[in-house]
């Protein structure tokens, strides 16, 4: 089986599966870390993850089988067997669940939903530097060709269709597990520098803004035989251009309000 670490009895454990274990780990240490700076109760990660893992799980394999409906609907049975795929998960996915979660945790316990969403954004696009590797294990999400030394090996029955003859590739899953490391810095350098200067939510939208442009870049160099688009164009370019465009507005507002609303209260010291 594809990217198996060891196997028990006849039950196959995958290097992927053990680094989305270690993504989430590390995760929700690294937000205990932030809750407990931005003085919320660090146990509260715990419950929020116990909401998030299974609406994160069901969101990333949904979008993953909505986005390969060509492939999934001649084979329905494989729909929920996701130790069948090679993983098969939609980092949109989980967002979208992460999401769902993060607004019925912090409403059920009046929690405000900007704050925890900065507290989440770093440990959300660390882990995702981690989890990328499990695309190596798999031998998947590369891009076109390459002769160059960072090119990667793929073995020939990994190989898409129309590139059998060629033997290295460009490792997509290093370039984007390098870029969401230094980004899971700069927010974390941002989250400190600007402190409480920055409006609440800002952390998340930068997130938001930097990740998309990094997939959106990345797409390009990406070859798929079947990919799902609109209007001829990748779905995940057109989910990153609107989230570029959304975060940049939404930033550009947001940051003037916070700005107005400072000067006023300067004004009547």
């Amino acid at each position: 089986m594809l990217g198996v670490a060891f196997k028990i009895g006849s039950f196959s454990i995958t290097w992927y599966s053990i680094l989305i274990i270690i993504a989430t780990l590390v995760g929700i240490y690294v937000a205990m870390k932030e809750a407990k700076r931005r003085g919320e109760n660090p146990d509260d990660v715990l419950t929020m993850m116990v909401i998030a893992l299974p609406l994160g799980i069901i969101g990333a394999r949904l979008y993953h089988v909505i986005s390969s409906w060509a492939f999934y609907s001649q084979n329905p049975r494989l729909i929920f067997a996701i130790w069948e795929t090679g993983g098969g998960l939609g980092i949109y996915g989980v967002i979208a669940g992460g999401l769902i979660a993060l607004v019925i945790f912090t409403r059920h316990w009046k929690k405000d939903i900007l704050v925890w969403m900065d507290i989440i954004a770093p440990s959300l696009i660390l882990g995702q530097a981690i989890g990328r590797w499990g695309n190596y294990f798999n031998q998947e999400l590369y891009g076109y060709p390459t002769s160059s030394w960072i090119g990667i090996y793929i073995d020939p029955e990994h190989r898409l269709p129309g590139y059998e003859s060629f033997t290295h590739f460009h490792p997509l899953f290093l370039y984007e597990s390098v870029l969401d490391l230094i980004g899971f810095f700069l927010l974390l350098f941002v989250g400190r520098r600007m402190g409480k200067k920055l409006p609440k939510g800002d952390i998340m939208l930068l997130y938001a803004i930097y990740y998309s442009m990094v997939r959106f870049f990345l797409e390009g160099m990406r070859i798929e035989t079947e990919v799902w688009t609109l209007g001829g164009i990748p779905t995940v370019r057109w989910i990153c251009g609107i989230a570029i465009v959304a975060g940049l507005v939404i930033l550009y507002l947001q940051d003037r309000r916070h700005t107005k609303k400072i000067r006023e209260e300067e004004q009547l010291q």
